[in-house]
């Protein structure tokens, strides 16, 4: 039991701060291992002192300890519990603000081909494009450019972060907070908020997917484009039903009535891989299940139940389907 919690953080959910894929997170990296190192050190030479002063206290007549002066004692408290920390600090501190700080910032306005304005909400991301591209819970960056990132939020405090690519940043109310994100190599890179924020701050996950610059413009141009009509009876029925109750109240879907800003824009839903922040897995099973009863799924989450009937429910999850 004990080996199963020490190694539990240790799963390959693709959310790794000692697993960098960009210069900033690197950097981040090699910071981390230079504390490890110095707190190493210094735990070390105070636990030595410790056992010293032990074995001088139990044992006063041990030849070693019994030669050493009282002032040399002292030197090397002060040496070992005074000096050493402070030139540690000093030295990592230094490292950081002048080195990490710099190479992890975001970069200014205007200097970057492409910027994101990202919104924690309880509890899920938004995340919006210029173009008027708006996604929740996945988003796409094109690998080898700086983004510039803008984090707000909605309501109280997120922390954005995703540790593979740079720094974790704070959404603080009427405060917009910048950052940058550069990922070196294609790849689905796991994100979380980091500030607790209610009942479901656990489930309020993202994904950072890199990919190579042509497939990112052919993803936002197709993001862009209204989805397709629906074609079969049961996926129009679905989308009678979605459109006459509260959904299309709290969901937007382009190119449709539903302009709703509460919840997640439902427009390409299909197209994305997970629901509710990575909460469960975007197949036909688990988005009945989600519609049907999402506090069952992910209790405190606003959307409300509808009290449909099931037959409804199935219709809504077919026509939900055609949404790419």
């Amino acid at each position: 039991m004990a080996v199963a919690l020490l190694v539990a953080g240790c799963g390959g959910n693709g959310q790794n701060v000692l697993h960098p894929h960009s210069l900033p997170a690197r950097h981040i990296t090699n910071l981390w291992w230079g504390m490890l190192v110095a707190a190493v050190v210094v735990f070390g030479g105070t636990c030595a002192m410790l056992a010293i002063a032990a074995v001088r206290r139990r044992r006063e007549g041990l030849p070693f300890v019994g030669v050493v002066p009282d002032a040399v004692h002292t030197r090397l408290v002060v040496l070992f519990g005074v000096v050493v920390p402070v030139l540690v600090l000093t030295v990592l501190f230094g490292i950081a603000d002048i080195g990490v700080l710099k190479d992890t910032e975001a970069p200014a306005k205007g200097t970057t081909r492409l910027t994101v304005n990202v919104v924690g909400r309880q509890w899920f991301w938004e995340f919006r494009y210029p173009g008027g591209v708006v996604t929740a819970d996945e988003m796409h960056i094109p690998v080898g450019t700086r983004v510039r990132v803008v984090a707000t939020t909605a309501d109280v405090i997120h922390s954005f972060w995703v540790p593979e690519l740079n720094r974790k940043i704070d959404t603080i109310p009427g405060h917009p907070n910048p950052l940058l994100l550069y990922a070196a190599k294609p790849g689905r890179y796991r994100g979380a908020c980091a500030e607790f924020c209610g009942l479901q701050h656990a489930h309020m996950s993202f994904e950072v997917i890199a990919e190579a610059p042509a497939r990112f413009q052919a993803w936002l141009a197709a993001q862009r484009r209204p989805p397709a009509a629906p074609h079969s009876a049961s996926a129009r029925q679905g989308e009678s039903i979605f459109m006459a109750n509260a959904c299309a109240s709290c969901h937007t879907i382009s190119g449709t009535p539903a302009r709703g800003t509460v919840g997640p824009d439902l427009s390409h839903l299909a197209a994305r891989r997970s629901l509710g922040a990575l909460t469960l897995a975007n197949d036909p099973a688990d988005l009945l299940r989600w519609i049907t009863d999402p506090q069952d799924a992910k209790p405190g989450v606003k959307m409300p139940g509808l009290g449909l009937k099931p037959s409804q429910f199935r219709a809504i999850r077919d026509y939900l389907e055609t949404l790419r």
